[in-house]
């Protein structure tokens, strides 16, 4: 039996349930992906139908049977500006962590709980906190666009927090202990050290110098690009990560002599050659820095097992503690957020303390002040 209406067309099947058919503004008569229980059931969602067509926001259900896999690898393809790393970071996550589970999966078929699950299963197979959370910003990036392209109506990552990454405390070395480093590495890399430390600046920052970039009459370092691994490529010079990337940093005075000694006895010559050359006179491989010289070198400095990205942190909490504003630690950051900054503007455990000493010693004074006051008032 099947009853019309205005719009779409209600029927009765013979297992009792309820079909609903209509007209799709592509010409197309589409059935309800379901059955309904009662005739009224059937009714109340052809009307939702008719709205959504009426108000536009109609979505061809056939749009999101595309794959996920195959749409998330157009999806990081359509991003020509992405930086060479994270369009290899984002082919890995995909790859390793989203396929094997979504992979083969329709766009359309994905709801809220296949991707709890999913994050779920990432963590409980050890996957870590920081990489669970990349790859769900990534999951979620693909099924933001997908709405936008209307394939899918809603996106199915709507987890709450699920993609803020809760990184451990990294370790910070105190001056003695980043000097000690730099006495006990090889002498090609100890202005390398000092350099990533009192500048703040990152691996591939520091790899992409070159001598022009230096200034040491001025204490400045100018950072213009970056040498990054691709892999395929092998070394490649980039744009830094962000247009804030781009800045000129300001040296102490106290590691100049360590630059002068490192640009006569060991950087490439010429305006264009690089700072910081390999034992061979090449580009500098993080690989091979580490392996060859970085582990040997915390441990005859008596060390623990620390990145040399570590040092850039400690720099900037050395920054922090000498005062810096957040603004001024963002300029020597290289950052547009001021997310990261903040993190260095907690204070250590010395600056609090000096903090304190500051108080004690402005609140005792105005205390004799007004106390003088009184006196001079005979109150």
């Amino acid at each position: 039996m099947t009853t019309k209406r205005r719009f779409g067309r209600v029927r009765k099947l013979p297992s009792g349930r309820w079909q609903a058919r209509y007209p799709g503004p592509d010409g197309i008569d589409r059935p309800a992906p379901d059955t309904f229980a009662t005739k009224k059931d059937a009714e109340i969602w052809l009307t939702r139908q008719e709205a959504a067509i009426l108000d536009d926001e109609w979505i061809d259900p056939d749009a999101g049977k595309v794959s996920l896999g195959e749409y998330g690898r157009t999806w990081i393809d359509e991003r020509p500006r992405l930086r060479p790393r994270t369009v290899e970071l984002y082919g890995y996550l995909l790859r390793v962590h989203i396929a094997p589970t979504f992979g083969d999966r329709a766009l359309s078929d994905v709801k809220d709980p296949h991707v709890r699950r999913w994050r779920k299963k990432l963590l409980d197979q050890g996957v870590s906190e920081v990489t669970a959370a990349k790859a769900y910003r990534l999951l979620k990036a693909i099924f933001t666009t997908a709405v936008d392209d209307q394939l899918i109506k809603r996106n199915p990552c709507r987890i709450k927090g699920a993609g803020q990454e809760n990184s451990a405390e990294r370790p910070v070395l105190t001056v003695a202990q980043v000097y000690r480093l730099a006495d006990v590495i090889e002498p090609r890399f100890r202005a390398l050290v000092l350099l990533a430390t009192f500048g703040s600046l990152r691996w591939g920052e520091l790899t992409g110098l070159r001598r022009r970039d230096v200034d040491l009459t001025a204490g400045t370092v100018r950072v213009e690009r970056q040498l990054i691994r691709v892999t395929g490529k092998g070394l490649v010079f980039t744009e830094p990560k962000s247009a804030a990337g781009k800045r000129t940093v300001v040296i102490p005075e106290l590691i100049v002599k360590d630059l002068e000694e490192h640009l006569r006895y060991f950087a490439q010559g010429g305006d264009e050659g690089l700072i910081f050359a390999g034992p061979d006179d090449g580009p500098l491989w993080n690989s091979n820095f580490n392996r060859r010289f970085w582990g040997r070198a915390l441990a005859a400095a008596g060390l623990p097992k620390i990145h040399f990205h570590d040092l850039r942190h400690t720099g900037n909490t050395l920054a922090a503690n000498a005062g810096a504003s957040i603004r001024e630690l963002m300029d020597r950051m290289g950052h547009t957020s001021t997310r990261a900054a903040m993190i260095y503007q907690h204070g250590s455990h010395e600056r609090q303390r000096e903090v304190a000493r500051q108080l004690d010693s402005l609140a005792r004074g105005q205390l004799t002040k007004a106390s003088g006051t009184q006196r001079a008032r005979g109150e």
